[in-house]
């Protein structure tokens, strides 16, 4: 069955006997697809996604636009009770009178199965709203209740505690603060913990200098406005004021022996000759300042006028990084010796935390650092290093520092790197969480392994919510709903949109995180929206133009995640402000039924493990 998209202009050729015809065509294919391997009667969820999917493989433009001049449903928002909508479709185009469906799966019975998941997954929300608002708990929320009853109390509806952060004494506080803020709201505030699996970052580098910068402030003439200051301190003290940048570490009789307005020399780390003149303060420590700009490394010399001498102590090594520009190569290492910057005769080399990255790599693979700031081509590969040829980076060059993170979306990681989620986080959310998050899961073994060990962990009420951030898990993802639907607890998918669009391209997000949401719809699945929404908001305070309307696009979520900043509660109040507007305009979305290249008919026909097809 092939049917060509002409758009509108051409849905006047099709009259009504055509568009019949086309109709009982497409309902006796996705009959077909319900019934096959006698599913009929079972899950109505895994039967409705099959049915989707089914009518998903045609191009179906050209006839949604004559059933809309025939003033019939388009068919665009039929993803929750795909048959019942062709059979009510057809039944009304054929002169039959509506009602005479023979439909098993009603127009009601997918919103409700959906309804009933949302509110088993996020609780019961708000009444001027369907979508949930989702926080990921900062770590001061561990010690800090009002702050926890104050997110409650803005309209947060679902908590997140990302377990690759903090620890387990945190997390257990950061849920009691939680459950109490709820209680005294008088409404259920589920709790997510996100199990960060297996996230390849780049490792350690040789530490830079151990230099301290006095930076003197300028008025735009040049003149200085003021002087720059350091703390001299005792190197047996640990008594530093919170207000000192710098800290200059002494012996403590110098120090003892330094007065109020005494001038110190020294030549700093560019041979200039410098001077200190000290302030206030006392034997444990005193203030100095310089109206000169100055480089102090460790070791430094000072002399005071009085005659004493003394050297700078030990100061803190300043984070180093690697420079890269387009045509750079950089060596990633099996080897977890400190990277380092290019020289004459080597490239630049960094470790990669991630062993089982070496024998999954192969020649051509693309690589890509530090959420999309630079990506490459593996050109050489071998058991323990592979170099990247650089393509994408900021103009001009930019630094790669430690413990970014490393995306493969052509390569295909063994299970056992997948995995990447260790007992006790598992053990914390079968005790503690009402649902946990999967990260980078991409096979039905990746859904089943973490459903076995909740189970033998006493945690099969807990809820498993699918973050789908890879091109892998992308493409299983029916089999994925599949296994996770056969649990009885509740499912969702979180759409992490960061490392998505690295996996995908930056210019397919739209369409695929747009076909998640259809699918997951389809098997009446909760689908959280993640990742930057109202980030600068809640970082700054200031919203932009683009994220208002992100976060307007998002109420087709039923979930909405926002991270962490200190301007949290302004950006709740915010998203729960839109939310509510767009409850009133719009009620998830009508669709134009283009064929679907992502996802065969059968969910099952596509291995899990075999190579992505091209997006």
């Amino acid at each position: 069955m092939t049917w060509t998209a002409t758009g509108v202009e051409g849905a006047s050729h099709l009259g009504i006997d055509e568009v019949v015809a086309r109709l009982r065509e497409l309902r006796a294919r996705v009959r077909e697809a319900v019934d096959d391997e006698g599913l009929r009667g079972e899950d109505p969820s895994i039967a409705n996604m099959r049915a989707f999917l089914a009518l998903r493989q045609f191009d179906n433009r050209e006839l949604q636009a004559a059933l809309a001049r025939l003033g019939l449903s388009s068919l665009g928002r039929s993803e929750g009770h795909v048959l019942a909508t062709l059979e009510q479709v057809l039944a009304i185009a054929e002169g039959l009178p509506p009602g005479t469906s023979t439909a098993g799966d009603s127009f009601d019975e997918g919103d409700a199965i959906l309804r009933r998941r949302v509110q088993a997954l996020f609780g019961g929300g708000r009444s001027d709203r369907g979508t949930r608002i989702m926080v990921t708990l900062p770590s001061e929320a561990a010690d800090s209740p009002d702050l926890v009853r104050a997110l409650v109390a803005a309209g947060m509806d679902c908590a997140r505690i990302n377990s690759a952060h903090d620890d387990e004494a945190a997390w257990t506080r950061m849920v009691s603060h939680v459950r109490s803020a709820s209680t005294a709201q008088g409404r259920r505030v589920p709790i997510l913990v996100d199990l960060p699996g297996p996230k390849l970052r780049t490792g350690l580098i040789a530490p830079g200098p151990e230099v301290v910068h006095l930076r003197p402030r300028h008025d735009d003439l040049g003149a200085v406005i003021e002087p720059a200051r350091a703390w001299l301190t005792a190197e047996s003290s640990a008594n530093v004021p919170h207000e000192a940048s710098v800290a200059l570490p002494v012996d403590a009789e110098w120090l003892a022996a330094l007065s109020e307005g005494e001038l110190v020399r020294f030549t700093d780390a560019r041979g200039r000759l410098r001077t200190l003149q000290a302030g206030a303060g006392s034997g444990e420590g005193r203030w100095v300042r310089s109206g000169r700009g100055a480089y102090l490394v460790t070791g430094t010399v000072l002399t005071a006028e009085s005659g004493g001498v003394t050297r700078v102590g030990r100061l803190p090594a300043r984070p180093s990084h690697i420079t890269l520009d387009v045509g750079d190569v950089l060596r990633l290492t099996r080897d977890q010796t400190p990277g380092r910057g290019a020289s004459a005769s080597s490239p630049a080399r960094i470790p990669c935390t991630l062993p089982e990255a070496f024998s999954a790599m192969r020649g051509g693979d693309s690589v890509w650092f530090d959420d999309g700031k630079f990506g490459g081509i593996a050109r050489r590969v071998t058991d323990d290093e592979v170099d990247v040829e650089i393509s994408h980076a900021p103009r001009g060059g930019g630094r790669l520092r430690a413990e970014k993170g490393i995306n493969l979306p052509d390569t295909h990681l063994p299970a056992a790197a997948r995995a990447g989620h260790d007992e006790a986080r598992l053990a914390f959310a079968a005790a503690h969480a009402d649902m946990v998050g999967l990260s980078f899961v991409s096979t039905r073994d990746d859904v089943r392994a973490v459903a076995d060990a909740l189970a033998r962990l006493r945690g099969e009420d807990v809820g498993l919510v699918l973050k789908i951030e890879t091109r892998a898990g992308f493409h299983a993802l029916p089999a994925l709903l599949s296994e996770a639907l056969a649990r009885e607890a509740p499912c969702g998918v979180m759409i992490a949109r960061g490392d998505l669009a690295i996996e995908v391209g930056w210019e397919r997000l739209a369409e695929v995180q747009e076909e998640i949401l259809w699918l997951c719809e389809a098997a009446h699945v909760p689908v959280i929206w993640a990742t930057q929404v109202l980030d600068t908001l809640a970082r700054t305070g200031v919203a932009s133009r683009a994220e208002i309307t992100d976060a307007a696009y998002s109420a087709r979520a039923d979930c909405v995640m926002l991270n962490k900043g200190p301007m949290i509660a302004a950006a709740i109040a915010t998203l729960e402000d839109i939310l509510g507007r767009m409850a009133t305009h719009r009620h998830k979305k009508t669709v134009l039924l283009r064929r679907l290249s992502a996802w065969s008919a059968d969910p099952a026909e596509r291995s899990p493990d075999a190579p992505s097809r091209p997006l």
